[in-house]
């Protein structure tokens, strides 16, 4: 059974840092792109990062510069470091994993989320 767990939300204030951390069980994480959604209140979600199997990276231009996302694979974890936040990545954060080669919108599996509050 595949398990994605996310940590290390919480509330921090404008310009403040925060690292996200995803642990993936019941996969072969070699073989998974990782990566990371959002979902704002009220709105629908939204891609923010990508780390393949081959260390290639992709990021959303509204954290280009400003987030990123690393992965060990000998713990079969992906991060997301999260630099000079802005009230608008308020969101739930969510982990997610996909097959080696398939299409960047197939993603398989999702963790639960974790809540990141951006707010003074």
């Amino acid at each position: 059974q595949v398990q994605l767990v996310e940590s290390g939300g919480g509330l921090v204030q404008p310009g403040g840092s925060l690292r996200l951390s995803c642990a993936a069980s019941g996969l072969s994480f070699k073989a998974f792109a990782m990566g990371w959604f959002r979902q704002p209140p009220g709105k629908e979600r939204e891609f923010v990062a990508a780390r393949g199997w081959n260390s290639d990276t992709i990021y959303s231009n509204s954290v280009k510069g400003r987030f990123t996302i690393s992965r060990d694979n000998t713990k079969n974890t992906v991060y997301l470091q999260m630099n000079s936040l802005k009230p608008e990545d308020t969101a739930v954060y969510y982990c997610a994993a996909r097959p080696a080669g398939s299409s960047p919108t197939m993603y398989n599996y999702w963790g639960q989320g974790t809540q990141v509050t951006v707010s003074s």
